[in-house]
């Protein structure tokens, strides 16, 4: 019997802590109990992919495969590790039942009987009530933190700062980089220059050879932009800035929609402020904002 194993977890951290191989120890292990072996190529992985979403590359990948009739069942070891919804459960289900595969959950088998089917259902619905309780916690708790000035609002340093490895969110531990801070003093003093414009300091950038960011050669406006109207620069950092709202439109009718969502700036009043290292006066700031 053609047999695909399919196994997520939803954090890099949990990847690393090899939670997946336990998952696909514990796979080989039952289909092993039946006398079966599993072929490398139909193991799917999807390491880091929240189960709430089908955007997942591993599982695109079985879907795409069971459509072609390559398998004929798919075990995993739990319905949540397959999606943490109950409509995306029946929907992933169904679709590969139609294409003759049926699957089976190694630590809560399922069969068709109704009884089987409404545990299925109740269970679908306390996991997704419980994902949805522990995203409320963990936003109140980043509020807090932010509130008390524990955290910082970012995971990643503007140019400028260097997180400590240790402590990579906690604002006292944050430092001053040198070289970067003073690319970042040059920025602000080019556009203050007679004519000078985002773009023109993105072209400057990018012939003097310093690094972006995100370590790429190449500087283009939004970075330039981003770094010259970040009001962390002046000694304070803001979070609560933004929310999730859906999105309304997309950039271009030839791109795909994406997440359909976007950001949209709270008010101002809601904003959590998070002392952090000035790089620059707020004079010179506020004359660069003007």
């Amino acid at each position: 019997m053609r047999i695909a194993l399919y196994a997520r977890v939803s954090t890099s951290r949990q990847a690393q802590a090899q939670t997946i191989e336990q998952q696909l120890e514990r796979l080989h292990a039952h289909i092993a109990s039946q006398g079966e072996a599993v072929d490398e190529h139909a193991i799917f992985r999807a390491a880091g992919y929240r189960g709430a979403s089908l955007s997942r590359p591993g599982l695109d990948q079985l879907r795409d495969r069971a459509a072609l009739a390559e398998f004929a069942r798919v075990v995993v070891t739990a319905p949540d590790r397959l999606a943490r919804k109950y409509v995306h459960q029946v929907l992933l289900s169904e679709e590969l039942q139609s294409h003759g595969c049926t699957v089976e959950f190694v630590e809560r088998p399922m069969s068709q009987d109704p009884h089987d089917q409404l545990l299925l259902q109740i269970r679908g619905a306390v996991a997704e009530y419980e994902r949805t309780l522990i995203c409320d916690r963990m936003r109140r708790g980043r509020l807090t933190h932010l509130r008390a000035g524990q955290l910082l609002p970012w995971s990643r340093a503007p140019l400028g700062y260097r997180l400590d490895p240790e402590h990579p969110r906690d604002p006292a531990c944050l430092q001053l980089d040198p070289a970067a801070a003073a690319v970042v003093h040059e920025m602000f003093a080019w556009y203050l220059e007679p004519g000078a414009t985002v773009h023109s300091i993105a072209l400057r950038l990018t012939r003097a050879g310093l690094p972006t960011p995100m370590g790429k050669s190449r500087w283009n406006v939004a970075s330039v932009r981003g770094i010259l109207k970040n009001p962390a620069y002046t000694g304070t950092a803001y979070g609560n800035r933004t929310r999730i709202v859906p999105a309304t439109q997309r950039k271009s009718a030839l791109l795909p929609v994406g997440p359909g969502v976007s950001y949209r700036y709270r008010p101002r009043e809601e904003w959590i402020s998070v002392p952090v290292p000035a790089l620059i006066s707020l004079a010179l700031f506020d004359r660069v904002q003007e």
